[in-house]
């Protein structure tokens, strides 16, 4: 009985459990899980009182029996044996007189003394055993009456604590009945509107009907939108297969059966956009397009395409304050998961997260408050403007569109080295000097925290309508005129003079390039402007310099103030000079970040940012829209001007934008072939790995892939490097192994 009992309790703990499990399935579901978590822990109590129940049974029946048993029965057994020995040795005495002689005394006495001897013996051991039956007959009575009262206590417990148990659940279990009663009712008038709606439905015509997804982004859930949709694969037959898609947890994720794991398309729907798509055979399609890869998708209808985009869009807008909600936990799981996947692979992580991105920003001039409202403590930056934006404010610059505000987090985004440098250079008081230069003169007020619609308009009319930038500041001279103006002014400085000879100094440098790094014209006057120019610097930028401290940038007494200059001009000259404020405030007076120079070979400021040496200018201008392919009069683009002047980090760079370096200049060369004949080994691996993945990925049909994780991880490595060990890449081209 108590193995079974035992067995019993086990079984219902298992069964208590499954009700457990049952309740935190119904978590959606209050009444259903708050009962079921109240019954279960009311027959958890109940297997506790089983459980007593059985171990009280086990003392007081099972052990004192079993005592009783093998200890007095066991003398009283022995004593019973001694009984019946003795009365055999007495029956074989009386046998033997008997049978002795009448003429044989002396057998006759030897007999009579045994029987005599035999018989008080026997007496003895009769007294002993009748004690025995005595003594167990009465210990019979007490240890079974003993044992048996104990128990019928223990069930006399048992039962009066269920009844106490079970009579405190009592009231709650007659509410739930009255509860029930409702859902009965509720459940009964819902199946008949359900029952009328299955009526209206099966009347309506569906030739013309499309079916309406709703979309929700405050979804208890999670899940924004679902439906299903066709997804153009990625492999070379372009095969359209229709899966389940939704939107939901800022991602947009598809299944191909219920049960499946959800393939996740966009990781963070931050950073994607989302368009029609009208060049393809098919009708009611869109594209989703991320920085890695992009996903074409067809709707069933021109209305679900609609209400698809919109919701991409919406939740888009509304990611930030989704992913506010994250960011608590990403701090306390600071090893994480996401798989994850991470603790062991800490130390190859290159790029720059969290707390760490945060702090480095927050300590520029400004960053510690919201650039556009003052709310301290931001939490978000716009990397193309180098400012800090708090929660509210981000959202709204997200809306501006990426060619006015590219906005990311500091705390839940991965920043890139030249990326976050690019922000240690500018910050809030810089850009605001810009673009809130005249924000006092026009009696304009900054919008406080809170104030949304005010904020909308306030940053709208800064940043796209650029109302609040002193343009009285920038010259209004075409860039013809403003280079006269910069050779007038450097002969007010006394700059130019006649120094014959002077091209056999420095031109081989700039010959070296293929592209002249000063003005070069038919005009002789701006010639000698640029020859002077060339003697009023040191050199020009050392081929094998990556990056130049910024304690030890070149004097721009050379030039005149750029904001004399057009702003084409003014962004050109200041990229050399790693000016980033006045390249800054040449982009806010209209400045065309690609503009070409016609006197000196049609060079941009990205090329000149090459020829400056600096990475974080390069990075500025990519990250406002210049073009890393736009080549110059001579068909050398940003990557050939690095690759001659063995540039590292710019090079990784400019690959990691997606510069292309199959093109060739005029003389047939592209980079590659120039990296191998200046026997410069890291640029030789940087394009050779390069090239190779973009073969890999095209083989495999993976457009729009980032590449393998060895190629990451090597790119990731010079990048860092590039940004903040720069001398470790500072190789002479002569010391490198030819390929």
């Amino acid at each position: 009985m108590i193995d079974t009992g035992k067995a019993f309790c086990v079984a219902n703990k298992q069964f208590v459990n499954g009700i457990r499990d049952l309740a935190q399935y119904s978590s959606r579901d209050a009444v259903v899980e708050t009962s079921l978590t109240k019954f279960s822990e009311s027959l958890q109590e109940m297997i506790n009182f089983h459980t007593i129940l059985f171990d009280q049974t086990q003392r007081s029946i099972k052990a004192q029996l079993q005592t009783f048993v093998k200890e007095d029965l066991r003398k009283f057994k022995d004593a019973k044996k001694q009984f019946e020995k003795v009365s055999e040795e007495k029956e074989n005495a009386l046998v033997k007189n008997a049978q002795v002689q009448r003429n044989k005394q002396h057998e006759v006495e030897e007999a009579t003394n045994i029987l005599t001897a035999t018989r008080k013996c026997f007496r003895h051991i009769a007294l002993d055993y009748v004690l025995q039956i005595n003594v167990l007959q009465s210990k019979r009575r007490s240890e079974i009456l003993k044992s048996m009262l104990s128990f019928m206590y223990a069930h006399l417990a048992f039962f009066h604590q269920g009844y106490d148990l079970f009579s405190e659940l009592g009231p709650y279990m007659k509410d739930l009945g009255a509860q029930l009663d409702r859902l009965v009712v509720d459940a009964a008038k819902e199946k008949r509107d359900m029952e009328q709606k299955h009526s209206t439905i099966q009347q309506k015509d569906f030739s013309t009907d499309d079916t309406k997804l709703e979309y929700n982004v405050d979804a208890a859930n999670g899940i924004v939108m679902e439906g299903y949709l066709f997804k153009r694969a990625s492999n070379a037959f372009k095969t359209w297969n229709r899966r389940w898609f939704s939107i939901q947890n800022n991602q947009l994720v598809y299944q191909k059966k219920f049960k499946d794991n959800p393939t996740v398309v966009v990781e963070d729907l931050r950073l994607c956009t989302v368009k029609h798509c009208e060049d393809v055979e098919r009708r009611f399609c869109f594209e989703v397009v991320s920085p890695t890869k992009s996903c074409m998708l067809q709707a069933d209808s021109e209305k679900l395409r609609q209400a698809w985009i919109k919701a991409v869009q919406t939740s888009i807008a509304t990611a930030y304050r989704e992913k506010g909600d994250e960011a608590e936990k990403l701090d306390k799981k600071s090893s994480p998961s996401t798989g994850s996947l991470e603790s062991g692979n800490e130390s190859k992580e290159k790029l720059l997260k969290g707390e760490s991105a945060l702090q480095r920003v927050q300590c520029i001039p400004g960053n510690a408050s919201c650039c556009d409202c003052g709310l301290p403590d931001p939490r978000w930056a716009s990397i193309n403007l180098g400012i800090t934006l708090c929660i509210e404010c981000s959202g709204i610059h997200r809306s501006l569109g990426v060619h006015f505000s590219k906005v990311r987090s500091l705390t839940l985004d991965s920043w890139e080295p030249e990326l976050l440098k690019l922000m240690c250079e500018l910050g809030n008081d810089v850009m605001n000097r810009v673009y809130e230069a005249k924000i006092e003169k026009m009696g304009v007020k900054k919008p406080q925290p809170g104030q949304r619609q005010e904020k909308e308009a306030y940053i709208k009319a800064k940043y796209v309508e650029r109302k609040f930038v002193d343009k009285d500041s920038a010259s209004s001279l075409p860039p013809e005129e403003g280079k006269k103006a910069l050779c007038h002014g450097r002969e007010e400085k006394g700059l130019i003079t006649s120094k014959p000879g002077l091209e056999d100094q420095v031109g081989t440098s700039g010959k070296s390039l293929g592209v002249d790094p000063f003005v070069k014209s038919n005009d002789s006057g701006i010639q000698q402007c640029a020859d002077e120019a060339r003697e009023g610097l040191s050199s020009v930028v050392s081929a094998n310099s990556l990056y130049e401290p910024e304690g030890e940038r070149r004097d721009s007494s050379v030039f005149l103030e750029f904001k004399h200059l057009h702003p084409g001009l003014q962004l050109y000259r200041a990229s050399y000079e790693k000016k980033l404020p006045d390249m800054a405030e040449a982009l806010a007076h209209g400045a065309d970040v690609n503009w070409a120079n016609p006197d000196e070979n049609r060079s941009t400021p990205l090329i000149q940012a090459v020829l400056g040496g600096s990475l974080v200018t390069c990075e500025f201008l990519l990250q406002n829209g210049a073009n890393v392919n736009q080549k110059d009069a001579k068909g050398q683009g940003p990557l050939h001007h690095a690759t001659v002047l063995g540039h590292t980090g710019q090079v990784c760079l400019f690959l990691k934008r997606g510069a292309n370096q199959h093109a060739s200049d005029e003389e047939g060369n592209d980079p590659l072939s120039i990296a191998v004949e200046a026997a410069n080994a890291d640029i030789v691996t940087l394009l050779r790995l390069a090239r190779m993945n973009e073969e890999m990925r095209e083989s495999e049909g993976l457009y729009g892939q980032p590449g393998d994780e060895t190629y990451q991880d090597i790119f990731r490595d010079f990048s860092q490097m590039a940004s903040n060990n720069p001398e470790k890449l500072n190789r002479f081209q002569q010391d490198s192994q030819k390929f």
